[in-house]
């Protein structure tokens, strides 16, 4: 099993003409992605290169590659002047998983999409300004590298991209379900929570990292679910325990005032409930295999 993402996901790609979209389609595909279809206003006919012997149609619109394709995960890469409008057409047509992977986007207009899709009731989304997923060995949605870790049985969720990378590849031998990178903007799609329920429900899911980061309650919201609905081994991991107060520090969400949102406040909470949290990425992948060999 993996959670949202698997073997037999259809993905298309808005925005696959441009230079991102098609550089990122072409490491999708070459780590096992099943890409069907690529969506370009106006350039509906034409068809990109993908590598690995695929070529990948282009549509018009999210609806005609659905109608035609059967895609049910999309990833976009727009944008972000575009990006709302990319997201609305995506969950107007239905499709169960949107992996937002645009950055810059205004709040307000993620706040809207947000809200659309709550409405709407049959999209997941994932990000914005995130990674995307990866469950190895079966598919990849966004710009994860596919080659820095394989499959196994650990499940991450991360706030972070670059240590959603560092921290597969420290634990690269033991291997994961699914990685999801959710994104560090003040409005995400899919929440630590989110992807702390799907690993405990996955049956190939033993043990489950989670990185945060300075700012917000997010985290001391996790511990609290944590502590109610996980009976799986939790290690986690804060960004920022260096980082001064009062200052805004790298993601859009991660502010800090007074005590609330600190990552000693964060790591309390935590450890509250069992969590075991590493002051180092390093640190915390010693942890998460000791959790192993103890299973």
């Amino acid at each position: 099993m993996a959670i949202f993402l698997t073997a037999d996901s259809r993905i298309l790609v808005q925005g696959i003409t441009g230079s991102e979209g098609t550089k990122h389609a072409r490491r999708m595909v070459a780590s096992g992605a099943s890409i069907v279809a690529g969506v370009t206003p106006g350039k509906g006919g034409a068809s990109v290169d993908a590598g690995g012997g695929v070529t990948v149609p282009v549509y018009g619109s999210v609806g005609e590659a659905v109608a035609a394709t059967g895609a049910d995960v999309s990833v976009v890469f727009v944008p972000p002047r575009f990006a709302k409008a990319a997201v609305l057409e995506t969950i107007d047509a239905g499709v169960p998983l949107c992996v937002v992977i645009t950055e810059g986007i205004p709040v307000r207009d993620t706040a809207e999409f947000f809200q659309y899709a709550v409405n709407a009731g049959t999209t997941r989304l994932i990000g914005p300004n995130c990674p995307g997923l990866i469950s190895p060995g079966k598919s990849n949605a966004g710009i994860i590298p596919g080659t820095i870790a394989g499959a196994g049985r650990i499940g991450l969720v991360s706030k972070s991209g670059t240590l959603t990378y560092q921290m597969m590849y420290e634990l690269r031998d033991l291997g994961f379900s699914t990685a999801v990178g959710i994104g560090g903007d003040p409005i995400i799609g899919t929440t630590h929570i989110d992807c702390l329920a799907a690993f405990q429900d996955d049956s190939e899911t033993d043990a489950i990292v989670m990185i945060g980061e300075i700012g917000g309650d997010a985290e001391e919201r996790a511990a609290a679910y944590i502590g109610s609905h996980v009976t799986k081994p939790v290690v986690g991991y804060v960004a920022g325990f260096t980082a001064p107060e009062g200052k805004t520090m790298g993601h859009a969400g991660a502010i800090v005032s007074g005590s609330s949102g600190t990552a000693a406040a964060k790591q309390e909470a935590l450890e509250a409930v069992g969590v075991r949290v590493g002051k180092t990425p390093s640190e915390t992948a010693r942890l998460l295999r000791e959790v192993v060999a103890s299973l």
